[in-house]
């Protein structure tokens, strides 16, 4: 008997069946009383995810204060948005790059002003901390980063660039899309102004909206006059006072994560924060158990991702011949990515973002271990499965009394 399907791409994911029958009440007008309170319950809930995505459940929300803003779009345009909004044509944009969305961010400063600069290191590699210093100067206006880069499985060091940014009083632009609502994200502690989130990713909503949060420091900064019409900020700002859009709202996928995020309150983050790290850790313990390697390439300041696990394909299934693996992998109704760009062939990934079970987890890592014996790879399956299993026990057993 086929087992059901199980989605384990680094978004979009799963999402529960709550969340997909908010999007089938009946149409409402965006401008109605009915849709201004779904906003509401979204944007409180956002509220949450943005300043208490801590272990210890305490707020990171600067004194200043700050605003939640869902946009009518994917996280790209959130991206877009906050250096758009904040980068004038000569104005000093540093955007830092080890990876595919890294690159994205950068692609995006090119287009708005002449001053971009890149720090980059190979994808999948740590960033050079002391690089980052030597091109961030009293100049600087912007300073763009991902947290953690879902195209390579590495968590990069957001606190030490972050402080960085704050001793040239430039403003920090982080892209937190695969790690806010699964792990760790401090605002204060990490000096970050403008934040980053994308619906589909630990959010477990489906795709097609996405959320920021900036600061009051920011907001004071901003000028609709220079800004692109349809991502205004400032525009953005003032119409979210009153739990509106300035444009046409996406009312159903609002109302889908206003019960996402409303799932995340009643869970709590740390709570949600320690499975998401458990699982990634099951993740990757049941990988190399089974003789795989993991692709993150390590530095003191960095670390492994706790919501996207990137692995190294070995030999036999390398580049053209990586076809019979993954074709192995979806015969058994499961989905996982390979890697993008110039890392097609070379790796795959898998997600634990959201809400899934801890048996998707060992599904995931038997599938890609049957897969991978089936193109030819000598890979110990139960060794792995056993590895993963043991991992999320223990750690499961741990936090028992929490």
């Amino acid at each position: 008997m086929t087992e059901d399907f199980l989605l384990l791409n680094p978004g979009p994911v799963p999402v529960t069946d709550e969340v997909s029958a908010a999007m089938d009440e009946p149409m409402v007008s965006h401008r109605s009383a009915d849709f201004e309170a779904v906003y509401e319950r979204a944007q409180d809930g956002l509220d949450y995810v943005f300043t208490e995505s801590t272990l210890d459940g305490a707020s990171t929300a600067p004194e200043s204060g700050g605003t939640s803003l869902v946009l009518n779009g994917t996280a790209t345009m959130g991206m877009e948005s906050a250096v758009a909004n904040l980068v004038g044509e000569s104005d000093e944009a540093v955007s830092l790059v080890n990876g595919k969305f890294g690159r994205r961010f950068a692609r995006i400063a090119d287009r708005h002003t002449d001053e971009a600069t890149r720090v980059e290191a190979e994808w999948g590699t740590s960033l050079s901390l002391d690089d980052v210093r030597e091109a961030v100067t009293d100049d600087t206006e912007v300073v763009t980063m991902v947290h953690n880069e879902t195209s390579t499985g590495i968590l990069n060091p957001v606190a030490e660039v972050g402080e960085i940014a704050a001793d040239h009083d430039a403003t920090f632009v982080v892209d937190g899309v695969t790690s806010i609502g699964g792990d760790e994200f401090r605002l204060d502690d990490w000096n970050v102004d403008v934040a980053v989130t994308d619906s589909q990713k630990a959010l477990a909503a489906p795709p097609g909206v996405s959320a920021m949060w900036l600061s009051a420091d920011v907001e004071e900064k901003l000028d609709g006059e220079s800004a692109p019409f349809y991502e205004d900020l400032e525009w953005h700002l003032r119409k979210a006072e009153s739990h509106q859009t300035p444009f046409t709202s996406a009312v159903p996928l609002f109302r889908a994560l206003a019960v996402a995020v409303e799932d995340i309150v009643e869970e709590t983050m740390p709570t949600r924060i320690r499975r998401h790290r458990r699982q990634a850790k099951a993740f990757r313990e049941g990988f190399t158990a089974m003789g795989l390697d993991l692709f993150a390439d390590l530095r003191e300041e960095s670390d492994y991702s706790n919501t996207v696990t990137a692995v190294s394909l070995p030999e036999e299934v390398y580049g053209d011949d990586c076809e019979a693996f993954f074709d192995g992998v979806t015969e058994r109704n499961v989905s996982i990515s390979g890697g993008q760009a110039h890392l097609g062939g070379q790796i795959f990934r898998v997600s634990n973002m959201g809400g899934l079970p801890d048996d998707a987890i060992l599904r995931g890592v038997r599938t890609v271990g049957e897969a991978m014996a089936d193109a030819g790879v000598d890979a110990d399956v139960e060794a792995g499965v056993d590895a993963a299993r043991a991992e999320l026990e223990t750690v499961e057993s741990a936090h028992a009394d929490d």
